[in-house]
């Protein structure tokens, strides 16, 4: 009797055995929906009206703090989202807009923190551009510290784009890529580090966007502007305005043309603090701009008059203000005293210069 005992007791330990094994199985399994999982590669593979997401088959831990994902292609639109959800979340919706999940959305640089509106975030993302997120247990919060981080991948630098605390549900928090365009593929690294790659080619920068009052269709990414709009009318201008004035202590800048692209419409000048983010600095009032791809000077007007020499790539343009000794900022930012002058410079990569005044 004690032998068959025995043996029923150990027939039900090896199925208990089992139906724990199966369990851990089905616990640790990736999900997706209208995703093409090709090795570490996803890709889109909607109709466009619909989302496409993936969830990662276990959730970030003490072990495994980061992962990233590399845009290969951002398809029509773009609207990749990186991020962490619940293990069983809806996968007919992007990570961020359901409570318990959070995620930034490479289309518009926005986080989504359990809800279909965003918060402006960070930088828009583009082919080539690496988008990471790893997380800290925070006592003192009772829950995580998420972070992002964008690593772009046509200058090799590492932004840190920001953090958020979050809630972290008994199961824990997942990896998750959304995409709802058709062509938007990327590859996924669940076992990446976090922290630049040791190499000479990539440096840990700030991302300098403190500096910057407002931001239209142009990413910062260290010390480098660059356009990520449309491009396609001529009210498709990208903007940067500093976010604050020249004055007697900062009364100069410069910008190096690094890539004039296809046409080269890059405008350096000065802007009334509320400018229309979709006009070249000088084509409205309250505003005076060189324009490199004619030369001219604008100054309030759409016309431009000729004035210097057209700008080309590795070209430096520089742009300051001669303030008199009298010069006084009132309250209301008007400026008080004898005349005073802007310079706008150009210097060729030899080292000549030539300074314009007006």
């Amino acid at each position: 009797m004690d032998d068959i005992n025995l043996h029923y007791r150990f027939l039900n330990w090896r199925r208990r055995i089992r139906e724990i094994r199966e369990v851990r199985a089905v616990r640790y399994q990736e999900r997706y929906k209208r995703i093409l999982v090709d090795g570490d590669t996803l890709s889109y593979q909607g109709n466009s009206d619909e989302v496409g997401c993936y969830v990662a088959p276990r959730p970030l831990s003490k072990g495994n703090v980061y992962f990233e994902v590399t845009i290969i292609d951002t398809g029509v639109r773009g609207t990749i989202a990186v991020g962490l959800v619940p293990q069983y979340y809806k996968l007919d919706h992007q990570p961020g807009w359901l409570p318990h999940s959070v995620a930034y959305h490479a289309d518009d640089g926005k986080l989504y923190n359990g809800n279909t509106v965003g918060q402006q975030f960070g930088p828009k993302c583009n082919r080539g551009d690496r988008i990471g997120c790893g997380i800290y247990l925070d006592v003192t919060h009772m829950g995580a510290v998420l972070h992002f981080t964008q690593l772009c991948g046509v200058v090799l630098c590492v932004v840190q784009v920001g953090s958020v605390v979050v809630p972290v549900s008994p199961d824990g928090l997942f990896p998750a890529i959304g995409m709802h365009s058709l062509g938007e593929e990327v590859r996924l690294d669940l076992q990446a580090e976090w922290g630049p790659e040791e190499d000479d080619s990539v440096m840990m920068v700030d991302s300098h966007e403190d500096e910057w009052g407002r931001l239209h269709d142009v990413r910062v990414c260290g010390m480098l502007l660059e356009y990520v709009g449309k491009g396609k009318s001529i009210m498709d201008v990208g903007l940067a305005q500093a976010r604050y004035p020249l004055s007697t202590r900062s009364h100069y800048f410069e910008v190096e043309i690094v890539d004039a692209g296809e046409k080269c419409y890059i405008a350096l000048g000065l802007a009334r603090r509320d400018y229309p983010k979709n006009r070249h600095p000088g084509w409205s009032r309250g505003s005076v701009a060189y324009h490199a791809d004619d030369g001219k000077i604008f100054h309030g007007s759409g016309v431009g008059d000729p004035f210097g020499p057209r700008c080309f790539e590795g070209d430096i343009m520089g742009c300051g203000i001669m303030f008199p000794r009298d010069y006084i900022l009132d309250s209301e930012g008007t400026m008080q005293g004898a005349a005073w002058g802007t310079h706008l410079t150009r210097i060729h990569p030899g080292g000549q210069s030539c300074v314009c005044a007006i």
